[in-house]
């Protein structure tokens, strides 16, 4: 089994989710992908870690003890019903089959995924703004000259080629701002310069992992 650019989207996805109910029809439909595909990234996404299968999370010790909102947080189908539903999602019946591993994302994202998916840089041209350029940093990072975009005709800056982690990145991005942000703090990892991979390096594994320890402040050269 091997990790595909796709299946770590389809978890930055289900991160920016939250606590969301979901079905793989409607995963598909916002990032642009087949059910099919969906179906698959899952499966890839638990043999790796990133995900875990929602039917074996344990509820928490309050929900024992009646407090509502705890139990339905974790609520799951059958086994059987899931999987039958996955075998016809055509009403998008298959009902949160699974949650992101919070932990075991953050350190992919930060120390394994820029290296299994490098960057591959593209003539400039206009397209989706990313890394730095994105618009979660405008009040971080000035414009200028250095912007990086995913190439796109629909896009409204012209900067730096980068290809996207997928092809339906540019689309996926721009239906869901966390998404969005995610994906271009993964540029910034990639492709930025010291500031902006010291910012990327903090801000990233907070995004995956909340309750996870705090980065550790490095000092940032160039």
């Amino acid at each position: 089994m091997q990790l595909k650019p796709q299946d770590f989207l389809v978890a930055l996805k289900l991160v920016a989710w939250g606590e969301q109910r979901w079905t793989y029809a409607r995963l598909a439909q916002e990032l642009g992908i087949s059910v099919s595909e969906a179906h698959a990234c899952i499966k890839r996404g638990l043999q790796a870690g990133l995900l875990v299968d929602a039917a074996l999370l344990i509820p928490p010790p309050e929900a024992a003890a009646g407090v509502q909102e705890a139990a339905a947080v974790y609520r799951v189908q059958a086994r059987p019903r899931r999987a039958k539903a996955a075998s016809d999602d055509s009403a998008g019946s298959a009902d949160n089959p699974a949650r992101v591993h919070s932990r075991n994302l953050a350190e992919f994202a930060v120390h394994g995924a820029k290296y299994a998916f490098p960057a591959d840089r593209l003539p400039v041209s206009v397209g989706v703004p990313t890394s730095h350029s994105a618009p979660a940093f405008s009040g971080v990072f000035a414009p200028g000259s250095d912007d990086w975009v995913w190439p796109h005709p629909n896009g409204s800056v012209r900067g730096q080629g980068l290809e996207p982690l997928h092809p339906s990145v540019p689309f996926a991005a721009t239906q869901d701002a966390k998404l969005y942000e995610m994906l271009a703090l993964f540029d910034a990892l990639r492709v930025g310069r010291a500031r902006e991979r010291g910012m990327a390096l903090k801000r990233l594994p907070l995004l995956i992992y909340p309750n996870g320890p705090k980065p550790a402040e490095r000092p940032m050269y160039g």
